[in-house]
């Protein structure tokens, strides 16, 4: 993928982001764009398929924290009024019977009457934190999208998903990495700490230069690679389970919450409490 420029979108309110999504104007990812707003993971599921993936998600709540599902018509309520799913993501992965079938901008034609919509949280939501704490986060100072590895963690089974759990990887000085800890171990709603630190062999990663999804980012001299539950671990469990139609978001490119970052944690532990 050629290097992007996020600059324009950085200080835009989600909705006006959103509207340039849904016009096809940004087709690219979108880590650090609305900058202190969270970001979302989607999946969109046959409604008979939404119990057991539901189930999935509540089993598995550090890579699949689930924020808002939507059901009738793909319009979001609580990440914020007037969103579409099925437009305001850059890029849609479609899904055939577990295999990536199509890639497209708009998803309209392929939500049904019976689809039901999970937006699930996304470690783009703790990045402004890493940075508002002098730590660099480099696939958003170079320009590349987060590089997604899938691990040999095995996620907990629920019907027929089931999968390895996929990580997104930040490279880091060993103290950055204590310290980015620290910062999100805090936020257990938007995926919390780290599952690993380091030798990316130990949790069956073959070459961290060559990711499953995204892009790979250079590991300076004395960083280590840090590892964080992601959100795309979903589409792992969805090539497993083999459903008819699956939409998911393209991996980085992210629906753009009206939630601020600092708030999503407390407003869902509010949500889960009611």
């Amino acid at each position: 993928m050629a290097k992007f420029d996020i600059t324009p979108y950085v200080n835009m309110h989600p909705q006006q982001v959103r509207q340039l999504i849904r016009n096809q104007t940004i087709t690219f990812p979108t880590a650090g764009m609305a900058a202190g707003y969270a970001q979302a993971n989607l999946v969109i599921l046959p409604g008979r398929w939404a119990a057991d993936f539901e189930e999935y998600c509540r089993l598995n709540p550090f890579p699949c924290p689930v924020l808002e599902v939507i059901r009738g018509e793909p319009l979001t309520h609580a990440m914020g009024e007037g969103g579409n799913i099925v437009t305001d993501v850059p890029e849609y992965f479609i899904y055939r019977d577990g295999k990536l079938s199509e890639v497209v901008r708009d998803a309209s034609a392929y939500w049904q009457e019976d689809s039901v919509g999970f937006l699930i949280g996304c470690s783009f939501s703790f990045e402004e934190a890493l940075m508002k704490n002098g730590i660099e986060v480099r696939h958003i100072a170079t320009g590349r999208n987060v590089p997604m590895y899938k691990t040999n963690i095995q996620t907990k089974k629920a019907g027929p998903f089931f999968g390895p759990m996929v990580c997104s990887m930040r490279p880091m000085t060993p103290e950055n990495a204590k310290l980015a800890y620290d910062i999100t171990v805090k936020m257990p709603n938007v995926h919390g700490a780290p599952v690993h630190m380091g030798d990316p062999a130990e949790i069956g990663i073959a070459d961290v230069m060559k990711p499953d999804y995204g892009e790979a980012v250079d590991i300076y001299p004395g960083e280590i690679p840090v590892f964080w539950p992601c959100g795309v671990t979903p589409q792992a469990a969805v090539e497993n389970a083999k459903p008819p139609l699956v939409i998911t978001h393209s991996p980085g490119y992210m629906f753009i919450t009206d939630i601020v970052n600092a708030e999503l944690n407390d407003y869902l532990k509010k949500m889960k409490e009611k």
